[in-house]
Parts: C-alpha cells; structure tokens; sequence
C-alpha cells in the first residue's frame, strides 16, 4: 500500500507524536511523507517529500494568537496552487495529521483520507468542553482539515476510536529526576511579561523557554533560554514543575512523567480551551492568563506536594494497524468536491 503521512508542522506536538508513528508506518507501507506549516521548533526526523507553506497561526506576545500576522500569511492563491498540485491521486491513502493542503487536495481528487491527530477527538460529543462555546474556533477545527473518518488522541478514551496520547521514547525512558527547578514554556508570550510575572515567586528558580530571544540571559531568578529539543527536555525531564500553554503533548508528557502542571490556554485558540477542559477533567489547574489575579492561584499551586501522574499505554502500533484496515470505500464520498476552501468558509474572501 502507497500511503502519504501528512504532518501540520505548526507546534512542537504534531512533529513529536510522527517521530514515534512514522516508524511503524515505514515497516507497514510504501511511505511518503507531507510536512506544512513553519512553527515547530522540533525537528522531523525522517526525509520529507512535501515541503508546503499550508496554513499556519501565528504566536503573539500576549498570550494569544496574532490574529493580523495569521490572515496575512494566508495566501489563498498559494494555498490553493498546493491543493492542486499536490499529487495525492498517487497514493492508495493518506493518513493526515490536522494538514490542510493534502485534506482538500483528497477532497477535491476523492482520495481517501483518514484523520490521526488530537484535533479527531477534541470535538467529539463526550469530549470536555469548556463553558464558553465558540462557534468560530469550532468552524475552523472542522474545516481546517476536513477529513470523513479517523482515529484521535485525547487524555482519555473518550469514544470509540479515540486513544490516549503517544508519548515520545525519550520521555517514556526517561528516569524520574527532580532538581527543584521550574520548566516554562509559554510561546505566545514576551520574555518581559513572563519575567514580570514568574518573578514574584523569589524562591522559585524559573527555566523559560522562550521563542523571542535567540540567545541565553538571566534576569533575577529567571533564566531564560532560546528553544533547543535538548536543552528543553533535560530541564523539563528534571524539573519539580512545568507551566505550559493548553497545547496536548507537553501536558500529557508532564502527567506522565508525574511532574506537577499547570496550563495557561492560548487566547484565540480554541484548541487550547478544549484541551484546558480535557486538563480540568483530570485535576490539573487552569488559568486564563499572566494577570496579577491570578498570581494566588500559582502560590497555592507551588505549594502543592503531590503532583498528579498518570501512565498512558503504548499503544501506537495497535493504532497504525487500525488506521491502515480502515475500508476505503467509507472514507470517500460518491462525487468529488466542486470547490475549495477560498471559495467555502475557511478562508476571508479578502485574503
């Protein structure tokens, strides 16, 4: 079978949980692989056949999405240029990780497309979700990477084809270790305002990794770091604490690991709220953002002993066989879409 995994390259925990899947997927199948999207900060591993520009979202320094700088780099000529290019008529099935350009390209070829990421089970009905609905964050989750059938990862089994998360070998090995330090990654986030606020804690030796600086530096009991796969696993491995944006790896990666958490969701992400309820639903505190009001909150947390752990099976091979048994004849609708994305809902009319 002539398969074609699809990666989203935007955030660390598509390109890890591959790392982990593409090896099994290369002992099954005659493997090609996609990669889209321009944030990730770890690297793949395996030779990349597709490099595409796709859809990405944009970190700010505020604790949210830069909503202006995302729109702008979608340009939905090049985006759509992608879709129609991208050979995906070549291959018996792609297996797509929340990958826009090869999702649409098998929706307009009709070539069967099976989801495999956390985006899968974060919108199913038994799913945690969070008080506030939002309607515009849901659109995009569904349309972003439309894809008929799949496979999910969430905290919990939630339903049917839904599986707990694929924890990368370098944190399933690793030794328990505590040095008393704090591991800090929160990307959409200045290094003044993480400072500002973390530096409140004097007692506290704070290790931030940060995507704004492109050099180390110390500021009082903050140390601050560029991102570095290395440096950020050997500090989070040997951390008391780790503080991380509502993303879906490096939380699970804590829990299992059994380090005390606490997640801070993304503004203008509703991924991340969806994620914070999923956190919420274990016992993991929350908080909304780096305001002084919510400084009580992270004193209670440092003071807490007993971190939450939870192990989570490996189970990734059980998952690539499931995927790959998967029928065709279910995954691909009757008559192949008449139109793309820029001409439906996902992209403004203006870009």
């Amino acid at each position: 079978m002539k398969v074609l995994y699809a990666i989203q390259g935007t955030g660390n925990g598509h390109v890890s949980r591959a790392n982990e899947i593409i090896p099994f997927l290369e002992k099954k199948c005659d493997l090609d692989i996609l990669l889209s999207g321009t944030q990730a900060d770890v690297g793949l591993n395996y030779p990349i056949k597709f490099k595409m520009k796709g859809l990405c979202f944009i970190f700010g320094k505020k604790g949210g999405v830069d909503m202006y700088k995302t729109f702008k780099q979608m340009q939905s000529k090049k985006f759509l240029s992608e879709i129609k290019l991208l050979p995906v008529e070549e291959y018996d099935l792609v297996i797509n990780d929340f990958e826009p350009v090869s999702a649409w390209a098998c929706r307009l070829k009709n070539v069967p497309c099976i989801g495999m990421s956390h985006q899968w089970a974060v919108l199913h009905k038994d799913a945690p979700k969070p008080a506030s609905k939002d309607l515009f964050g849901t659109m995009i989750l569904r349309h972003y990477a439309p894809c008929k059938t799949g496979v999910g990862f969430h905290f919990k089994p939630y339903g049917e084809n839904i599986f707990t998360p694929v924890i990368k070998r370098e944190i399933r090995n690793a030794p328990k270790k505590n040095l008393g330090h704090y591991t800090v990654y929160l990307p959409a986030y200045s290094d003044k305002k993480l400072i500002a606020f973390l530096s409140v804690f004097k007692n506290i030796q704070w290790q931030i990794f940060s995507k704004h600086t492109k050099k180390s530096y110390t500021a009082g009991n903050c140390s601050i770091k560029p991102v570095s796969t290395a440096e950020f696993t050997e500090s989070f491995t040997t951390c008391e604490g780790v503080i991380c944006g509502a993303g879906f790896e490096t939380p699970a990666e804590a829990l299992q690991m059994g380090k005390k958490l606490l997640v801070v969701p993304m503004k203008h992400q509703y991924e991340q709220h969806l994620n914070a309820a999923g956190a919420q639903d274990l016992g993991v505190p929350v908080i909304k953002s780096l305001k002084k009001k919510h400084l009580h909150k992270v004193e209670n947390w440092l003071k807490e002993k007993n971190a939450l752990q939870i192990y989570f099976p490996d189970e990734t091979e059980k998952i690539i066989d499931l995927v790959l048994a998967m029928p065709a004849v279910k995954i691909v609708d009757k008559k192949p879409a008449k139109s793309l994305p820029a001409n439906g809902i996902l992209l403004p009319r203006w870009v």
